[in-house]
């Protein structure tokens, strides 16, 4: 991997829970579950429930 290209980016998805509002699922790309937290947190502001996974992860034995 080129170490200026960072990274590889991967498909999240999940949901925001905001009081009096229905549940908002979304997709989102980033290159760790951080990135992805950090990416809901600034689009739908602090402070709600959220959860987020990727596919391939949640298919893995554990």
């Amino acid at each position: 991997m080129n170490p200026e290209q960072g990274e590889p980016k991967r498909e999240y998805i999940g949901f925001v829970r905001i009081a009096g509002q229905p549940e908002i699922q979304f997709r989102l790309m980033a290159s760790s579950l951080s990135e992805a937290q950090e990416i809901v947190i600034e689009q739908y502001g602090v402070g709600h429930e959220f959860s987020i996974w990727n596919e391939e992860d949640a298919r893995r034995p554990r």
